[in-house]
């Protein structure tokens, strides 16, 4: 039987010290606290942090329970930071009695709060928006005409139906490319 490279990668390393630090200072922990939460001594949780360790699975599910969190989120691949759904992309549910279709565009992570806003633009100078708090996300779901949106050097264009979602803890900017543009824009702290 051959084995394929993704059968024969270790784990994501460096994705899993980031979480592990990102979820740490998310909870005001220290280093050594986290350790004696989690029954490991403080240098292995350097280690980790610094990507050059190489942890088991009970080693992340110690962590995973001392900061509360899913074992999950302290290994999952890191995703693209700009994700786009073109209008029609989604697989929408229909009503059995009604007109109505949904489609899921994200779904919202526990623990998570978030703000809905309708936007509305002209074209002229983009928005430039700053850096907002850690772990921020935007949403947007273009509602009519045209924007280019998202963090500074990743901008997408976006037509009417078009969904992005991107880091809103860099800064980004929002530039409409015709008249009447509009769109839903949802903010997500974690």
């Amino acid at each position: 039987m051959e084995r394929t490279e993704a059968a024969t990668a270790g784990p994501p390393l460096q994705a899993i010290a980031d979480a592990v630090r990102r979820e740490r200072t998310r909870r005001d922990l220290s280093l050594g606290e986290l350790a004696r939460r989690a029954g490991l001594s403080k240098s292995t949780l350097s280690q980790l942090e610094s990507g050059a360790g190489n942890p088991s699975v009970e080693t992340l599910w110690a962590l995973a329970v001392a900061l509360g969190v899913p074992f999950a989120r302290l290994v999952e691949t890191p995703v693209q930071a700009v994700r786009v759904l073109r209008s029609g992309e989604s697989a929408a549910l229909t009503a059995e009695r009604a007109p109505f279709s949904s489609a899921l565009l994200a779904a919202c992570p526990p623990g998570a709060r978030r703000d809905l806003h309708l936007v509305t633009a002209e074209p002229g100078p983009a928005r430039e928006a700053h850096a907002h708090i850690p772990g921020t996300v935007e949403h947007m779901l273009v509602t009519a005409g045209r924007w280019l949106a998202g963090p500074d050097g990743a901008e997408v264009e976006l037509g009417p139906g078009d969904y992005a979602c991107f880091p809103a803890d860099l800064p980004h900017r929002y530039a409409a490319l015709a008249p009447g543009s509009a769109a839903m824009l949802v903010m997500e702290y974690t």
